[in-house]
């Protein structure tokens, strides 16, 4: 029996693509939700989960960095890919037959150029494949879908335009979730590690906490703050670094860094992916 991969909307959807890319030897199944992908996993119907957690051009994807942390799941790789955002049509239909085009929020929000250049209207829908789904279901001319290739193909539309995104190097990044954490050195780009932590109520304590990172010459790649159970006072930072556990330096700036929080809880390592070295100018 095949191994399974969990990630949220229908075949066809951007992280069904991340699934095929990173995990070719997987089966995709699809979740309505992320909860419902996590849940995949820690129930044992799917092996791994694959976690959409942030897109150059949106930004962060709402509420996954505070599922992450109570999902009982470990990050055990990383894996980017570039959003070509796609005019779907029912066969035979072409831009000017369409009016209205449907898509997930976000990348409705990721193509407005194009939508009015072309003057059509934006429909929200529940996700990019679910529209293509529903556009080759009705077969109506003049709707569109907004989603991958991969979708037209599932779904047997027709790409009316190809890569019609705002922004060139529209990307989004996907974090794949196991039910045991993977502590071994692997991957050709070096290792990276997440964790949460949650600093002590003393003056200056975040600044102290990070001061552990700069002295050891450590690369913290990412630093973001949210609110815990609906308190302002109750803030948890989700941070990224550069390294291993076992490196000297990252446990110094650890070692530190735990004197300073009142919880530490190591999310993943897990290796870095090729992306992260390509040049972006």
């Amino acid at each position: 029996m095949s191994k399974k991969i969990a990630f949220q909307g229908e075949l066809g959807a951007y992280g069904h693509e991340a699934c095929v890319q990173a995990r070719p030897g997987f089966e995709p199944l699809p979740c309505p939700t992320f909860e419902d992908a996590i849940e995949a996993v820690r129930r044992g119907n799917a092996d791994l989960g694959m976690i959409a957690v942030e897109n150059s051009t949106y930004g962060r994807v709402a509420d996954v960095h505070s599922l992450l942390p109570e999902s009982g799941l470990h990050i055990v790789g990383e894996t980017f890919v570039r959003v070509h955002i796609n005019l779907l049509t029912v066969p035979g239909a072409t831009t000017a037959d369409v009016t209205t085009a449907m898509s997930h929020t976000v990348l409705l929000g990721q193509c407005r150029s194009f939508l009015r250049r072309h003057g059509i209207s934006p429909l929200v829908g529940a996700d990019t494949a679910g529209s293509a789904m529903h556009v080759a279901a009705t077969g109506n001319p003049t709707l569109g879908a907004l989603a991958s290739e991969l979708a037209a193909e599932i779904y047997g539309l027709d790409v009316a335009a190809r890569h019609i995104e705002d922004h060139a190097r529209n990307t989004t990044r996907f974090l794949v979730m196991a039910r045991e954490p993977d502590y071994t050195r692997r991957g050709d780009h070096g290792m990276m590690t997440s964790f949460v932590f949650r600093v002590r109520n003393i003056p200056a304590a975040l600044y102290k906490a990070m001061g552990g990172f700069a002295t050891n010459g450590v690369n913290m790649t990412k630093l973001e703050s949210y609110m815990v159970g609906g308190a302002f006072t109750a803030t948890q930072f989700y941070a990224e670094i550069e390294g291993h556990p076992d490196d000297r330096s990252v446990q110094l700036a650890l070692e530190e860094l735990d004197y300073f929080t009142n919880h530490l809880q190591i999310m993943g390592v897990y290796p870095a992916a090729a992306r992260r070295h390509e040049k972006t100018d």
